[in-house]
């Protein structure tokens, strides 16, 4: 598996990959209408614009996971972390998440790290305390979804 900063040309592969991994949770919620999954290529074009996005490459070369992330003054934003069914529960998910995190180490040492995910998303959940996130806040955001949001300092302080 290879990690690698996206490009512009494989936003759409991005965009498809992530609509197929969010089917689950859009059926752990009973709620097809979540964001990640009416994501347009429009803004994730934007989303490209304004923070970076990785990926993972199989050995075939072919897009099997993708993390994105932006940063706000010492915090950055980790974003729709998404690894193709097929694919999942193999590591990749959290070696994403560990590049996302040595991209913006080695900008800026002091930096935070935030990101949320549903409530009902046990290996999420799993993953972030796992790579040493914390709790810090639940938002309700329907009647079937809460979001647990979680922050992470930069151990290298």
């Amino acid at each position: 598996m290879i990690i690698k900063k996206a490009n512009f040309s494989d936003l759409e592969d991005i965009l498809d990959l992530q609509k197929l991994a969010y089917i689950s949770e859009a059926e752990l919620y009973e709620d097809s209408s979540i964001e990640p999954l009416k994501q347009t290529l429009d803004d994730i074009q934007n989303e490209y614009e304004n923070g970076i996005i990785l990926k993972a490459l199989n050995n075939d070369f072919k897009i099997i996971g993708s993390v994105r992330a932006y940063k706000i003054n010492d915090t950055a934003f980790i974003q729709k972390l998404i690894v193709h069914p097929d694919f999942q529960n193999k590591g990749i998910g959290q070696t994403l998440l560990e590049a996302i995190e040595k991209y913006f180490i080695a900008i800026d040492s002091n930096i935070e790290f935030k990101l949320f995910t549903g409530y009902k998303s046990s290996k999420n959940i799993y993953l972030y305390k796992k790579s040493g996130y914390m709790e810090f806040k639940l938002e309700k955001i329907s009647k079937n979804l809460e979001f647990i949001h979680f922050k992470k300092f930069n151990e290298h302080k």
